[in-house]
């Protein structure tokens, strides 16, 4: 036995021991969390159990004796341990092959992550207790050493007393892809022993015959104690010179004893907890991972050709990751229902439309609708269907052929996406992944402030879809995005009779938020929609499908058939309100004047000067943004006022000029900027070089001692002379 790492926890908060188990927990169900290379993990089974008492002394074997009950029928019905110098398969060409094998099985295996007692492997979590009776025999016939291992260090204070522990089999998921193409999971018992404050990890592996054993090689321990009234927690390895590292599932003993053991230092003294669930908690870990990266390597080649001012990177693999978990939930879905058809879907607010593709090319039938065309819509071909429209939530635009509806970052129709689900037809689904928070008719405003906004928006989206009549389900996606939580809709609380009774009550429910906010004076309550008849398969036959002329614009709606006035739409053209737009002399001469105040009136060139003056370079000094405000004349900054950020987001956008740190306006040194300038990525690298002297030097034109840098080294041209033209790079068109 090896102690790794020990750590001394200062605890204020008095939260030990509790707070240890919180961290031993989040380690337990998330483990990615810490390690990257890991996808997930799957809690397969739960029981409480007791450690055998330890025997006066170890049973001898005959010498060809297994250390396990031997085999039998099953393949998790034989538990033994496998002592460190035995062989071990697993680095052998067959066993490798066998755990492919294993892998594969395990991908086609069903049952949502996390759910207790559901297994997606060849021993069902059902055999958990005649897997633990094996071991605990295994540990009473002659393995004193790791039944001490397992007990503690307090493990003599009752010798009586069997310990009552609580045992948990759990899958870990690695990450696949071209540089570990096969890292399988792998499955583990953990055994937590509260009393005593420790929790082991015991690896198992299972051989050609059929046995499981324990591979004592990597068992390792996690261990809270206190001394003197100081809290410490230890990790130890139970054979620390057998250890087997593969750097994924396995980390090296390195690792365990730093970056692990300062993650639970810190996580068991963390008192805030989260409000939302594990990640990946409705699907199949391993399934998305496969998914996610066949479709990671299949849409690569978007974030080259990407046209949008938007981030590739981030809006690319965003949309990799959410299909993917769209498409391993339908596919499951399929499964539960005995569905043949790949479903159907509509995505309300579709923005740049690669989801819908991703989806389409995918096979599920689909199309998309956003208010404003974008320019990679024209890239994606004649099998993506995306369309230009307004979508005003009414009797016109309805669904009833679709079997879901999608909400990704819809903005003002989040709200709206369970109702129209709901009012579509009976079978209709929603998933919906809040960003913006938005209700029926305006912003949405905060009621509770004893939680965060995000979570009380998506309590609300969440009441929404239950007063709809929906079974509202909530997951956290693996997204490169801090709201990533979504809400899906599956299933309804009600038979398809009471259709009726349902559809009033959202009817009152959405009447009683108006005021939230309040309507424009004098407008009048618009009566609620007719009553609806259940048709054929339940039905409502007063909905139509969605009107194309209507979503786009080219029919008016009536108001009796608006669901609640109100409700505005984006606009077709968005505004941008970043002072981008502002001419061009306004904007120099504001920032004139504010250079003006900054040099403490010293007068400014309006021409051409010369740098490299032999005098001190006059760099001015700060004053706060309300400090220049007052400043300015009233007139400008009204015109300032009605941009976003206003003053401050035209001193930003000015960079080669000022900058602003804590609220207070400085003029830039760009001396400072060399010396502190980090090493660029290659991307970063090829952009600065090509706009490398396409626009003149403010401080050469401007400031009155001209530019601190010497003209070879500013990437601003001093002069006419030097600048060039600004080069548009060529984007290739891509093959999709």
């Amino acid at each position: 036995m090896a102690e790794v790492g020990r750590a001394a926890v200062c605890d204020p908060g008095a939260l030990l021991p509790g707070g240890f188990w919180a961290a031993v927990a989040v380690w337990l169900e998330r483990p990615q969390v810490a390690n990257k290379r890991l996808c997930g993990v799957r809690l397969e089974a739960r029981r409480s159990v007791a450690l055998p008492r330890a025997a006066a002394g170890p049973r001898p074997r005959s010498p060809g004796e297994g250390l396990g009950p031997g085999h039998t029928t099953g393949p998790a019905q034989g538990t033994a341990i496998r002592g460190p110098g035995e062989s071990q398969p697993r680095h052998g060409q067959r066993e490798n092959r066998r755990e492919v094998d294993a892998a594969a099985r395990l991908a086609g295996g069903s049952g949502p992550a996390g759910e207790a007692g559901v297994g997606e492997s060849d021993f069902p979590a059902s055999n958990l207790d005649s897997l633990w009776d094996a071991f605990s025999q295994s540990l009473d016939g002659g393995h004193p050493e790791l039944l001490a291992f397992l007990s503690g260090p307090r493990a003599g204070s009752q010798p009586e007393a069997p310990s009552e522990l609580a045992v948990v089999l759990r899958t870990l998921i690695p990450k696949t892809g071209p540089r570990c193409p096969l890292a399988v999971p792998r499955r583990e018992l953990v055994v937590q022993d509260v009393l005593n404050g420790t929790v082991t990890f015991l690896p198992l592996e299972e051989d050609d015959g059929g046995n499981v054993k324990v591979e004592m090689s990597n068992v390792y321990q996690i261990r809270l104690s206190q001394i003197q009234e100081e809290w410490f927690i230890s990790i130890l390895i139970f054979c620390s010179e057998r250890w087997h590292s593969d750097g994924i599932v396995y980390p090296h003993p390195a690792w365990l004893g730093e970056e692990l053991l300062a993650r639970l230092a810190r996580w068991s003294v963390e008192s805030k907890k989260s409000g939302f669930k594990s990640t990946l908690s409705l699907i199949s870990i391993i399934k998305y991972s496969k998914m996610y990266q066949m479709l990671k390597e299949k849409y690569k080649d978007m974030v080259k050709v990407w046209p949008e001012v938007t981030d590739p990177e981030k809006f690319v693999y965003e949309d990799v990751a959410i299909a993917a978990y769209l498409l391993i939930l339908w596919e499951e879905e399929r499964a539960e229902r005995g569905l043949m058809a790949k479903q159907s879907f509509v995505d309300l607010g579709c923005g740049n439309g690669l989801l819908v593709h991703i989806l389409s090319t995918e096979g599920h039938p689909g199309r998309g609708i956003d208010v404003r065309r974008r320019k990679i819509w024209d890239m994606y071909g004649p099998q993506t269907c995306l369309e230009e429209g307004a979508i005003t939530p009414s009797d016109k635009t309805l669904f009833p052929d679709v079997d879901w509806l999608i909400g990704n970052h819809s903005d003002e129709l989040t709200p709206w996406v369970p109702v129209i689900a709901a009012r579509s037809s009976y079978g209709c689904r929603f998933f919906v992944l809040p960003c913006c928070f938005f209700d029926f008719t305006g912003k949405y405003s905060r009621r509770q402030s004893r939680k965060t906004q995000y979570r009380e928006y998506l309590d609300f989206i969440t009441e929404v879809g239950l007063t709809c009549g929906f079974h509202v389900e909530e997951d956290c996606l693996r997204i490169p995005s801090t709201k990533r939580v979504c809400l899906i809709g599956k299933s309804r609380t009600y038979p398809p009779a009471g259709e009726v009774a349902m559809d009033e009550q959202r009817t009152q429910y959405i009447n009683s938020r108006r005021g939230r906010p309040v309507s424009p004076p004098g407008e009048a309550s618009v009566p609620p929609p007719p009553r609806a008849t259940v048709g054929h398969a339940g039905h409502p036959d007063r909905h139509q499908a969605l009107d194309t002329g209507a979503a786009t614009g080219g029919a008016e709606i009536r108001a009796d058939q608006l669901w609640l006035s109100g409700f505005q739409p984006r606009e077709k053209a968005e505004r941008v309100r970043n002072c981008a737009t502002l001419p061009r002399d306004f904007i120099d001469q504001v920032v004139l004047q504010v250079a003006h105040l900054l040099l403490d009136g010293e007068q400014l060139n309006t021409g051409s000067a010369s740098s490299g003056s032999s005098k001190a370079w006059n760099r001015g000094g700060s004053l706060s943004l309300a400090e220049v405000a007052r400043e300015l004349a009233g007139e400008t900054l009204q015109r300032l006022k009605r941009e976003c950020g206003g003053l401050q987001t035209l001193l930003r956008n000015n960079h080669q000029v000022f900058e602003v740190v804590n609220g207070r306006v400085h003029i830039r040194d760009w001396r400072e900027e060399k010396l502190q300038r980090q090493p660029h990525s290659e991307a970063k690298r090829r952009l600065c070089s090509e706009a490398f002297k396409t626009r003149v030097c403010w401080f050469y034109s401007h400031h009155p001692d001209g530019c601190v840098l010497p003209s070879d080294s500013c990437p601003f041209a001093h002069g006419p002379a030097e600048l060039r033209p600004p080069r548009t790079p060529k984007r290739k068109k891509p093959v999709l």
